[in-house]
């Protein structure tokens, strides 16, 4: 057969031609990156939907993923990309698709798990050119893939195949524990430089190093160890043999670049473990930073940490968005922080000091024995805090008396106390909670007056810790149930669907129902998805946790007096969990609003407005205000006067007048959109995209789809 006629070859052919046809046109203003551009503002120049006509929006198209399996815990948070004229989604399975935009015609498909049916989250792709070649690049589990952004077809000359394994190269042991890039990271030259999440537990788990590879073989090329070796600048700030075993300090958020200063900025997490650390004693660089490194060596340019030696999950859980203010009659190119704790900060980009001012602040210190606590903790002047936090009982619900009353009762048995305050033994009432504050979406930034939006969830949570010390005898679901608090609970719920760093985890409760013992067992040992293999437990562990999931064996018991427990790792007290605390209808323990948006001048760090983000529909028919709720997906601003966002737990997705913070349009989707909307022009047309596929956080529904708007 000859090579015109081999099938492969003409569908190649086909490919390429139907890939013309879609190419740029003239009137085409492009979505190209993360959040709009390479700096992370979420800024869109188009106008032709404005203030006066977005009522007028309609759906152009509805995208249905194809992978989506009715009941199935699954969520979509991808920010689209558009390029060229073509349109990348993901799916719920991690598929790449790429689309016509005007019409979502599939134009290819790429699968990374060759049809096992595996799910998970991936909120960034990106894309890259260099004359006639464009590829795409994203990550699934522990890899990261490269695309002929024309075919969908693997760059085989890209590291193994066309796949990157993430697990490799961390200068640590190379033990393939989870290391997965599903946030952005940034080309810079011919640099693909990477973040990525890691394991929280008390086990053992991957640092968060940052590293750059090159962007056409895939080799590294430079490496920023996000925990110091011996040597190295930081190094002072933990236990000297911190870097053999503490994981995290991991941009998992993301990362934003600079083109002509040649800087990427950063926002890492905590360092593991999370609720205790001991064996880190020290303020921990650069766990809880901003980081500023020289894109072509991956040097230190300057940090700034937001956390000192972190107790509480305070992660950056997103990269700065860079910014440009006017202070004192001067322009400041900038970095605008947001947190967890619903602190900004405003940094110079140059040298990372701050614009308005931040002050240390003394905070309470541990009552856990071995711990350190950080006497001081840093407290932005401006802006003021945009969350609620330092929960006392004039925070309480007045939603209704009853409400108030259930709510006043509970906590007597609690503790309350300013933010910052370590777990102890006793429930700890938290604000905000362990997921913000602010999430991973990060901020949006007008550069015409210099205004900064920012979504904000205002919600309560408690956590206790406790000793990792085991019986002499124990039953085994009640080993299996100590088990799961340590290592399970934060990032599954026994009764409600969990939520870590914007991925979802099923509940446990049901999980006899859902499978068998062998197949639990087997996810267990082999790992599945996003979660990882618990390979090394002790076969009775093992044995325990399956006896606390199945609720049996609740008759015998296990002699531990000569047993050397893995779960615990070298941690001696651990966390309960993150607990949700609601009143008996489910609603927040503390008062309205219990999610917002709000407008930053960016001038004087005073605030424009802030208005509720997202209403209870069972409220709503009551005749309440809107109340707010919790909320993780980003704004999107536009020259025409606009606000996008979806985000909230009621399945609407909304536009905002971005001047007064008047609500002027919703739509009401089948699932919530936890995502960044895109919007683009597209042969003269311009189109909002945004991934509406709920699932994950408090128990919303489970959806399938994209929706595109534009005007009539």
């Amino acid at each position: 057969m000859s090579l015109a006629n081999h099938p492969k070859f003409l569908l190649s052919v086909l490919i390429a031609l139907t890939v013309a046809a879609c190419s740029k046109a003239p009137s085409d203003v492009e979505w190209r990156h993360y959040n709009g551009d390479i700096g992370g503002t979420k800024f869109s120049e188009l106008d032709q939907i404005n203030t006066s006509n977005v009522k007028d929006l309609e759906l152009v198209w509805r995208y249905r993923v194809p992978d989506f399996v009715e009941g199935k815990n699954t969520a979509i948070q991808t920010n689209p990309l558009m390029a060229n004229g073509i349109l990348y989604l993901i799916t719920v399975g991690q598929k790449i698709v790429a689309m016509k935009p005007d019409t979502a015609e599939e134009l290819w498909m790429f699968d990374p798990y060759n049809g096992s049916g595996a799910t998970g989250k991936t909120r960034a792709m990106l894309y890259w050119e260099d004359g006639d070649k464009k590829r795409i690049f994203f990550g699934a589990d522990n890899g990261y893939y490269c695309l002929d952004a024309g075919t969908g077809q693997l760059v085989e000359n890209f590291a193994e195949g066309g796949r990157l394994d993430l697990t490799k190269n961390l200068d640590h042991d190379d033990i393939a524990r989870r290391f997965d890039a599903r946030g952005p990271g940034v080309i810079y030259e011919n640099l693909l430089i990477l973040g990525g999440s890691v394991g929280e537990g008390p086990r053992q788990a991957n640092p968060g190093h940052i590293r750059a590879f090159d962007i056409r073989t895939g080799e590294r090329k430079w490496i920023f160890h996000t925990v110091p070796h011996p040597g190295e600048f930081g190094y002072e700030t933990w236990s000297s043999d911190s870097y053999k075993y503490v994981g995290g300090a991991n941009a998992w958020g993301g990362i934003v670049l600079d083109e002509e200063r040649g800087m990427v900025f950063m926002g890492t997490g905590s360092a593991t473990y999370d609720h205790w650390g001991g064996n880190r004693v020290g303020d921990n660089l650069f766990a809880n930073c901003v980081l500023a490194l020289n894109a072509e060596t991956g040097e230190r340019i300057w940090h700034y940490q937001t956390v000192h030696h972190d107790l509480w999950d305070y992660d950056l859980p997103t990269p700065p968005t860079l910014i440009t203010l006017v202070k004192d009659g001067k322009q400041i190119d900038a970095v605008a922080q947001p947190s967890k704790m619903g602190h900004l900060f405003v940094l110079d980009r140059e040298t990372g000091e701050p614009i308005f001012g931040v002050e240390e602040r003394p905070v309470e210190i541990s009552e856990i024995p071995g711990e350190y606590t950080a006497p001081t903790q840093p407290f932005p002047i401006k802006p003021l805090a945009y969350t609620d936090q330092d929960f006392t009982l004039d925070d309480v619900t007045d939603l209704n008396p009853e409400a108030r009353a259930y709510v006043l009762e509970q906590l007597k048995e609690f503790k309350l106390a300013p933010i910052f305050t370590p777990p102890g033994f006793q429930k700890l009432v938290m604000a905000p909670q362990f997921n913000g504050g602010s999430e991973w979406p990060g901020a949006a930034f007008d550069p015409a007056d210099n205004t900064l939006y920012i979504n904000s969830s205002n919600e309560a949570e408690w956590i206790s810790m406790r000793e990792a010390k085991v019986e002499n005898e124990i039953s085994y679901p009640a080993l299996g149930e100590r088990i799961y608090q340590a290592v399970c609970s934060n990032c599954h719920q026994m009764d409600a669907v969990g939520e870590l760093n914007g991925v979802a985890f099923p509940a446990l409760r049901t999980v006899s129902e859902r499978l068998s013992r062998d197949e639990v067992m087997k996810i267990v040992t082999e790992g599945k998805g996003q979660m990882p293999s618990w390979a090394s437990f002790l076969e009775i562990e093992r044995e325990a946790m399956l006896a606390f999931l199945f609720n049996d064996r609740h008759d015998e018991t296990i002699d531990t007096e000569n047993l050397q427990f893995t779960w615990t790792g070298n941690i001696p007290y651990l966390s309960t969990g993150h607990h949700d605390f609601h009143d008996e209808e489910g609603y927040p323990i503390n008062k309205r609003p219990w999610g917002q948006l709000h407008a930053i001048d960016m001038n004087t760090g005073d605030f424009k407005w802030s208005v509720p983000l997202g209403t209870y529909p069972a409220l709503e028919a009551k005749g309440y205000e809107p109340t707010g709720t919790f909320n993780i997906g980003g704004p999107v601003v536009t020259a025409g006067g606009l606000v996008f966002i979806g985000a909230t737990l009621d399945e609407r997705f909304r536009a905002f007048d971005k001047t007064t913070g008047e609500e002027l349009w919703y739509y009401q989707m089948d699932g919530s959109g936890y995502a960044a909307p895109s919007t683009f022009m597209y042969e003269g047309r311009q189109y909002v995209v945004i991934a509406g596929g709920g699932g994950g956080i408090h128990q919303t529904t489970t959806s399938d789809s994209y929706y595109c708007f534009a005007l009539p």
